[in-house]
């Protein structure tokens, strides 16, 4: 049998973002989310999830995506822009990190606040991932290794697919160095060519492109509210409502029954 994750990223971007993560849980197909904690709205809801203990929960560990870090500029100097902020994405963070400008122990201890940050409200994690997936870069590795052992978290994100595209081959990669670590990851992860348009439709599709000889995989989704002004300053141009709606759709919960799959959460991996 096939154990099935769906995962929602970005769970305190804003409170209706939050809040939808909630709905589609209790109403729907969602079993875990990840915790955005350097964004708005953490401190506001990280507590809603104490009311939800069927509900993996993990860290979306952050270096990049415009907000300002958990610690302050000064402790992180190296990850900031004049602003205090962390750089918009992926991009910017290569640029500095290919001419030396990112201290490894700067992330380290940027990243190791973000995980306390969720632990000290009572939540107990299963597993690790992070915004643009930057925790699969070769160069981050070791420091998520050690973040994991520190926190006692057993598993981790690894974007491995049939595809050949870079996320692709750095989830392999990844992979296979979480294996020589001890720590447990899904077989496979669909949902990345889809980010921000897995609507209903597509969810479904997804659903039956699944290999039943698959052990274990996580679809990766973000869901949110229909309106919501504080979404206003990300400009991703995703689909937050539809793929809330496709989550607590009959249609996609009676699909994966009919396919056989069990749903569950990381904690579930063995």
């Amino acid at each position: 049998m096939t154990l099935l994750i769906i995962n929602a990223d970005d769970y305190g971007l804003t409170e209706a973002t939050s809040r939808a993560i909630l709905q589609c849980h209790k109403h729907g197909v969602l079993t875990s989310t990840s915790v955005l904690v350097p964004a708005p709205a953490f401190a506001t809801t990280v507590g809603l999830l104490e009311g939800y203990p069927k509900l993996g929960v993990g860290v979306h560990l952050a270096l990049v995506g415009e907000d300002p870090p958990v610690l302050t500029a000064a402790e992180v100097p190296s990850l900031v822009d004049d602003h205090g902020r962390f750089p918009i994405s992926w991009k910017q963070f290569a640029a500095s990190a290919a001419k030396g400008r990112i201290n490894p122990e700067d992330v380290e201890r940027e990243l190791t606040a973000q995980i306390r940050a969720v632990q000290a409200e009572g939540v107990s994690l299963t597993h690790l991932d992070s915004h643009q997936h930057l925790h699969e870069w070769p160069t981050l590795w070791p420091v998520i290794q050690r973040l994991a052992a520190v926190a006692g978290v057993k598993a981790v994100r690894t974007t491995r697919s049939s595809g050949l595209g870079p996320m692709s081959i750095l989830g392999r990669l990844a992979a296979v160095r979480a294996k020589r670590a001890g720590l447990l990851t899904t077989q496979s992860f669909a949902g990345f060519s889809h980010s921000g348009s897995l609507t209903e439709p597509e969810l479904l599709k997804l659903i039956d492109s699944i290999s039943s000889s698959s052990q274990s995989v996580e679809i990766g989704c973000h869901p949110g509210a229909v309106h919501d002004p504080d979404r206003a300053r990300y400009d991703w141009s995703y689909h937050w409502a539809e793929e809330a709606a496709g989550l607590r759709s009959t249609t996609v919960s009676e699909r994966i029954a009919s396919a056989g799959f069990q749903l569950g959460t990381f904690g579930d991996l063995r």
